[in-house]
Formats: structure tokens, sequence, C-alpha cells
């Protein structure tokens, strides 16, 4: 089956074609390019197509076929989700506009995280908005989902242990696994929460959109607007959002503004560590944790306390094993690949 694969992002899509489950080819385009998406569609000549979808609401925990009910139910998720839903929903309909015989298919990326334990999903709110859908739902799933397939073949005692992967890039979060399942993550009921992002504030004391609405007369959008684009690395820093520019930015704020992510994946690892009692591994991965040697040896130094030791020279050159032999807790480098699960999921499904 030849496949086409479309993860839309904040600010680009990434394409993948496969074909008979090998990778084939693959591009990024521009979010809000249709005539790009158009010219992709048409050149692949899928036979089908497989979203990644951030959010699948408290219903939706496995791939699903894309069909006008599925549409109109997603519709209404996206509060949920308002910045990451609408878009992807949009490519699906401009898609099946392109190609209306070909069939579609969603991932979602929080479906990963339905092995949670229910004490891992509840906010300390009335039972009553639970039961509305108002939970911990965890994200990056499918980047989870991938590193979990990689692990038994990488270390065995990754594979069946307690691991705590730490998806770094624009968007970043961790997910504690046990045995490859997700035990407890860091993004909760959006995106939002959790670590220093780019341009996403992270977790937050919920009494600060309160107090910025009183006290500079921010209404709800422009209190969004500000936690999801304009905080994170760039809102600390005042330079960039881009980890690459800051590492190599001389400024005190530039410099606390890595320090304070740093600081946060360490500290969000040993509360990981807590939940899923004990560690037995470490794995970066995603844009900043695949490629920048600095993070991730500031993030272990961090965690020396809890036994880990990187090796400097595995480190500079991202081996797949970056610990020492007296480390006591295994630390990894592997790539992640989010169109490779779709591509599997997608064909299992439309298969079927």
């Amino acid at each position: 089956m030849r496949l086409l694969t479309l993860n839309v992002g904040s600010s680009n899509v990434k394409a993948g074609v496969f074909d008979g489950g090998h990778r084939q080819g693959g591009q990024t385009l521009p979010a809000a390019d249709p005539a790009a998406l158009a010219s992709l569609v048409a050149a692949a000549q899928p036979q089908a197509i497989g979203h990644r979808l951030v959010h699948g609401g408290p219903r939706r925990s496995a791939p699903t076929r894309l069909t006008p009910e599925v549409l109109a139910e997603l519709d209404d998720l996206s509060e949920f989700a308002p910045l990451h839903l609408p878009p992807a929903v949009a490519c699906v309909r401009a898609v099946a506009r392109l190609l209306p015989s070909v069939p579609q298919a969603a991932c979602f990326d929080t479906a990963f995280h339905a092995t949670l334990p229910a004490i891992e999903r509840r906010f300390g709110l009335p039972r009553r908005f639970f039961d509305q859908g108002v939970k911990r739902y965890g994200f990056h799933g499918l980047s989870y989902e991938s590193i979990a397939a990689q692990l038994a073949s990488v270390s065995p005692r990754a594979a069946a242990g307690r691991t705590v992967v730490c998806h770094l890039g624009s968007g970043a979060s961790l997910c504690g696994m046990i045995g490859g399942q997700s035990r407890t993550t860091t993004m909760g009921f959006s995106p939002l929460d959790g670590l220093l992002m780019a341009t996403r504030c992270g977790r937050l004391d919920p009494g600060v959109p309160f107090y910025l609405m009183r006290r500079y007369g921010m209404s709800v959008e422009q209190v969004e607007h500000l936690l999801t684009r304009e905080s994170g690395l760039l809102g600390v820093s005042g330079v960039s959002a881009d980890m690459r520019v800051l590492l190599a930015d001389p400024s005190a704020e530039a410099g606390e503004a890595v320090e304070l992510f740093c600081h946060t994946v360490a500290k969000e690892i040993a509360a990981a560590a807590v939940a899923v009692g004990g560690l037995d591994a470490i794995v970066f991965t995603a844009g900043i944790g695949e490629h920048s040697p600095q993070v991730r040896r500031r993030v272990c130094d961090g965690l020396a306390w809890l036994g880990v030791e990187l090796d400097p020279s595995a480190n500079l050159e991202a081996r797949p094993a970056l610990h020492t032999p007296a480390s006591r807790v295994e630390v990894l480098c592997l790539p992640t690949d989010e169109e490779a699960i779709i591509a599997r999921h997608t064909a299992e499904l439309l298969s079927n």
C-alpha cells in the first residue's frame, strides 16, 4: 500500500511517503500553503493517507478512519486543543477535496497515554469536571511509541524497566514508562503543561492568568496568545525560541533561559522516577534531545545524585548509548519517527 503521512504542526507540515512499509521520501511544508499541499498530494499518488492529530479527547484511544461523523466530533473537540486540532482537521478536509476517494485515518497523540493510571489523570477539581473530560491526557504519544518500539533492540533493560523518555523539541515533554507503557507524563490537559518550551510557558501557577487579566485587563485570547506564542525560551531570553541560537548567545538572558530549560527537565525526570518507582534509563529524542550535547550534559549533571554518569565522548558524538559503565542509570539518544508510526497504524487500520 502506498501511503502519505501528514503531521500538521503549529508552523509546518511534515510529510512522509511510504510504500509497502518502507519510506520512499518526505518533506516539510509551510503550514499555511495550500498550493504546496496540493502539489505534494498529487505527486505522492497515495492509496491512503494517515494524519497525526494531537487530541482524541475522552473517546478516541486508537487509530480511527476519518469519516464526516468523526470530523464533526473533532470539530467539537477543538476547544481541547484550539491551536492544534483546527489546522489538522482543516488539512484532512483539504485533502478530501483533492482526493475524495482516498481513505484517510487519524492517529492520535493522546492514544499512547491510555495506559496512564487513574491517579495520574485526575486534577484537584470537583469530580463532575473529570467526568466531563477535564483530565490529564498527555501528548507526543506517537513519538513515545516510536521510541518504545526501538528499545528492545537497543537496551533490554530500558525496554522492560522504568524509563523516562525526554521528547525535547520546540514542543517538549517527558514520559515515564514501565515496560514500554506510559505511566506518567508532563503534558496534561493541554500541550501547554509541563516543561518550558520554545514559546510555551510550561507548568504555571493557575493564579497567574487571573492576575494578568485583572491587573492588565488582558482578554482570554490575549492570555492564551501570551502563554503559547510569547513565553518559554523566547519569553525568558527575549532573544530567540531556538535553543541553538541561545546556546551561542553570551547574554545573561539567553543563559538563564537555557538554564531554566535544563533545570526543569532534570527536575521533571526526578518526579517521573517517583511516579514509576525508580529509574533504569533516560532516553533523549527530538530536535534538542537528539542534537544538543550541551543540553543533555546539563540535564544529566543535575541528576548525578541519582547515579547518572555521562560519557563525554559518547555524548558529543550522540551515540545510542551515552552513559559510562559505572552509571547506575542508562542514558540513550535515539531518533524518533512519528511518520513511520502513522504509516504503520494507517496500513493496519485500513487493511482490516
